[in-house]
């Protein structure tokens, strides 16, 4: 059951970055240069009265340095990028595990 949220969840989150591609593609081919989508401008359109509040959360709960080098860093990456990235990671832990080598499940 866990193995199964987790692989749809992850297909969503490839549909999801395959849309954003196609979004930026289209925005890119009316402009005629490269116009792509970052991710945080995505999460600030998506929640615009919970996100400004993201940065000061991370930064007293958790750990500054969690909050500049890393979260910004993805938060300035491409929107399909890191939803395609995502929707892989969990596609690929949600595969079912191997059958041990030497061992067969026939009696």
């Amino acid at each position: 059951m866990f193995r199964f949220l987790v692989r749809t969840i992850g297909l969503l989150a490839l549909a999801a970055g395959f849309a954003s591609l196609v979004i930026d593609g289209t925005k890119s081919i009316a402009a005629s240069s490269l116009l792509v989508t970052a991710f945080g401008e995505t999460c600030f359109k998506l929640f615009p009265r919970t996100f400004p509040g993201l940065q000061p959360l991370i930064e007293q709960n958790v750990h500054p340095l969690l909050w500049d080098p890393f979260l910004l860093s993805v938060l300035l990456l491409p929107t399909w990028l890191v939803m395609g990235l995502l929707g892989l990671l969990l596609l690929w832990l949600a595969q079912p595990r191997a059958a041990a080598i030497g061992f067969s499940s026939r009696p």
